[in-house]
């Protein structure tokens, strides 16, 4: 076979053999070399045959495998799917299938059927339009439908029609990065965020008492994933929790772990400092409270899209975690619903909301110390300092490679700075006026604000306050580096000690009372209103008897006379008359004047007369 000349007399015996001609036997054996001298190398080149990437022309017999019922009846059966057809499954797919009811396909090509290829309407007896189609030999099959569609669409739009904008991008969305993209070294990106704990707590002042599940806030570092704050309230996920958290993310940890009796060192929890920004949903910190972080501490705030917790997802995962590891296994933690007759887990629930705390705390310090990332993105210069990627080390390594983003701030000026603020009136009865309060301040004072308030007329300033005490408010100075406290008067000296909410509520149940009132008020109006006009109208019929026919001038010119003639009859009608016989008896009876006790003797001691004004008063202390 390899010898040309007898290779030639193979062919030629081969084409009188097979009736084939020379030049497509010679053509099948060199494919059979060239492909491996195997039996499939000289199977037909399918893949060569129609026009790859055209579509099919639909005119003459119909395309495709026969079908049963085609192949029974020795038949042509069925349509093939032309540009109109093309259209109406194009419509079809987008009125019937790309929808947010997620109807199944099979669904949506029978309304597509339904709605673009009868040839006719029947009126049912209940008036009911019944479309009719032709019979199904005359109409394109479900799996031409499919076969388009798979074909055609676009999974984007699919995904994004029948799941929602929102799901798409949090569930669908193509992943081309991650978040330590978004952080150069420590304190480069902080993320916050709140959840409700999955456990029950009870009661310090009764470990009888549940109290419910609490918040838990988390503050996390995006370069290290080191957990540099957290807190644990029983306040609802406003900028109250927020503020706390932010501020323990500033705090000295070893001093913070020691009000909890754990004795750690700097290292095993070594943040303690601002960030250069911090990304949050759109929650807590967007509005006027999150100015001052930019103003005064220098801290840039980034808010995500709405319903897109993906874009903080190292934190979201935080919550998982610390979920899965910690929280779960704790007595009085959130299972499944309890079923009929199965013990409910909320009466589990044993700790209070310190005991929670030191459990986080014991959870946040091994994950920053002993949680090892295997997924994290190491860079060529960490790989050279064979890095390991546990948080605590990856801070180090930053704090010493990647500076630059971390600064910090005296407590107390972070403090002021976090605090939400608001606005209060100075007014001119001496006083700035907030929240339904009265407070004063030295600066008010020197600088003469009421005096001014006086002539002038009020005006509106921004002040600091906590929400959890109204005894002291906070004019901000110096760009939030200095302030000016604030005392409530003694006006308003019974609310010390409570929080807003409390004097809020207050108030409101004052007002509730006030507009219950108006009733009583109006019906005593009407009571009052007819008596009164019951005299007047009395007074008026006795004034028309005693009309004699008397001049307007006439009547006016006595006055002087009648004035003093009815005088000198009020005077003798209600003179008081103090004779003997004429008192009541208990104003007859003689009271003993009280001995005077001497210094030195053993006689009693001097009590005073009773005086009016000694309840007067004790009713003012409350007593």
């Amino acid at each position: 076979m390899f010898d040309p000349v007898k290779r030639s007399q193979l062919i030629k015996e081969a084409v009188k053999q097979t009736g084939r001609t020379e030049p497509t036997i010679r053509k099948d054996l060199r494919r059979y070399w060239q492909r491996g001298q195997t039996k499939n190398a000289i199977i037909p080149d399918f893949n060569k045959c129609g026009e790859k990437g055209k579509k099919k022309r639909s005119d003459g017999c119909k395309r495709g495998r026969k079908s049963f019922l085609a192949q029974a009846r020795n038949e042509e059966l069925g349509v093939n799917v032309d540009a109109e057809i093309e259209k109406k499954f194009r419509k079809g797919i987008r009125l019937f299938y790309e929808t947010p009811q997620k109807r199944p396909l099979t669904k949506a090509f029978q309304l597509t059927l339904e709605k673009f290829f009868p040839i006719g309407y029947r009126e049912l007896a209940d008036g009911a339009k019944e479309p009719i189609l032709p019979p199904a030999e005359k109409l394109p099959s479900l799996g031409q439908f499919q076969y388009w569609y798979e074909k055609s669409s676009d999974i984007t739009r699919k995904l994004i029609t029948r799941k929602g904008e929102r799901r798409y991008n949090l569930s669908h969305r193509t992943i081309v990065g991650n978040s330590t993209q978004m952080a150069f070294g420590p304190g480069s990106l902080f993320q916050i965020d709140a959840t409700i704990a999955d456990v029950y707590l009870v009661s310090s002042l009764n470990r009888g008492w549940i109290i419910g599940r609490p918040t838990l806030y988390l503050v996390i570092d995006v370069f290290s994933r080191v957990i540099v704050g957290f807190v644990v309230t029983l306040e609802p996920a406003s900028w109250l929790g927020a503020m706390l958290a932010l501020e323990n993310a500033t705090a000295d940890k070893v001093e913070f772990c020691k009000k909890f009796d754990f004795e750690i060192t700097e290292a095993e929890w070594p943040s303690h400092h601002l960030p250069e920004a911090i990304l949050a949903d759109r929650g807590e910190f967007e509005g006027y409270n999150a100015n001052n972080l930019v103003d005064s501490l220098g801290v840039d705030v980034d808010n995500t899209p709405p319903y897109r917790a993906d874009m903080k997802g190292i934190v979201e995962q935080s919550f998982n975690q610390l979920n899965n590891e910690a929280i779960h296994w704790l007595p009085g933690s959130v299972k499944k619903l309890p079923e009929r007759g199965e013990r409910d887990y909320r009466l589990d629930g044993v700790l209070t909301l310190y005991e929670f705390r030191r459990l986080m705390i014991l959870a946040i310090l091994d994950h920053n110390s002993e949680k090892r990332l295997n997924k994290y993105p190491m860079d060529e210069f960490m790989i050279q300092d064979e890095l390991e990627p546990y948080p605590v080390d990856l801070w180090q390594w930053g704090a010493e490679n990647r500076v630059g983003s971390l600064h910090w701030q005296p407590p107390e000026n972070i403090r002021l700075n976090l605090l939400p603020t608001a606005e209060a009136s100075i007014t001119r009865e001496g006083c700035i006026y907030f929240k339904k309060l009265h407070y004063t301040c030295e600066l008010a004072i020197r600088q003469q604000w009421f005096i001014k308030a006086r002539s002038k007329g009020s005006w509106k300033i921004t002040v600091a306050y906590d929400p959890r005490l109204v005894d002291y408010i906070y004019i901000r100075l110096d760009s939030g580096k200095d302030m000016e406290v604030c005392r409530l008067l003694e006006v308003d000296q019974g609310f010390q000690g409570c929080d807003f909410r409390e004097v809020e509520d207050y108030y409101r149940r004052q007002e509730v009372n006030k507009q219950a009132s108006r009733t009583r008020r109006q019906q005593s109006k009407a009571k009052h209103n007819a008596q009164a006009n019951k005299i007047l109208n009395q007074a008026t019929e006795e004034a028309k008897k005693t009309d004699d026919g008397q001049s307007k001038r006439s009547r006016i010119k006595n006055i002087r006379q009648n004035r003093n003639e009815e005088r000198s009859h009020e005077r003798k009608t209600e003179a008081w008359d103090l004779t003997p016989d004429k008192l009541p008896d208990q104003l007859g009876q003689v009271i003993p004047m009280p001995t005077i006790a001497q210094p030195g003797k053993d006689d009693e001691e001097y009590v005073p007369p009773h005086r009016p004004f000694d309840k007067l008063r004790q009713h003012v202390r409350g007593d």
